[in-house]
């Protein structure tokens, strides 16, 4: 029994020094969320620069995915590294990651980009032949037809 308490104290003395080392790589910008596992995925509540955010995400060992929509109707994706330890019933953990707007219903919807200059002769224009020195040639010429 001691033997089981000294391995997981040491396991969650890893994980929160771990924690703390990723925290203190993380940028300034801080969320909190509540995720309630459901099969392989959790989903959750958070809380942080955005907004009121709700999402799915999953993860393996210390790797996490995810996808969610912010109060402002943005989907955003994000991948993350983190470290939790038990706590009573519960899990509590640090992480960092990064994440990216995949859609955004404010932005306008992208215009197509600007037509290619037109083609000469392209619009019934007659087109006119030139030589190496950039003298105008008949056209029989150029078809073998004067």
């Amino acid at each position: 029994m001691a033997r089981q308490i000294n391995e997981t104290g040491w396991r969650g003395a890893a994980a929160l020094a771990m924690a703390a080392f990723l925290a203190a790589c993380a940028s300034p910008s801080a969320h909190v969320g509540v995720g309630v596992p459901v099969g392989p995925v959790s989903i959750g509540v958070g809380l942080g620069s955005g907004g009121v955010s709700a999402g799915v995400s999953t993860g393996v060992g210390p790797l996490g995915v995810g996808v969610g929509v912010n109060q402002r109707g943005q989907v955003t994706g994000g991948a993350g590294v983190g470290a939790s330890v038990p706590m009573g019933n519960a899990r509590v953990g640090v992480g960092v990651g990064s994440s990216t707007v995949l859609h955004d219903p404010q932005q306008p919807a992208a215009t197509p980009g600007a037509a290619p200059p037109p083609v000469p002769g392209a619009q019934g224009a007659p087109l006119q032949w030139r030589d190496a020195q950039g003298r105008p040639v008949p056209e029989c010429r150029v078809m073998g037809g004067c």
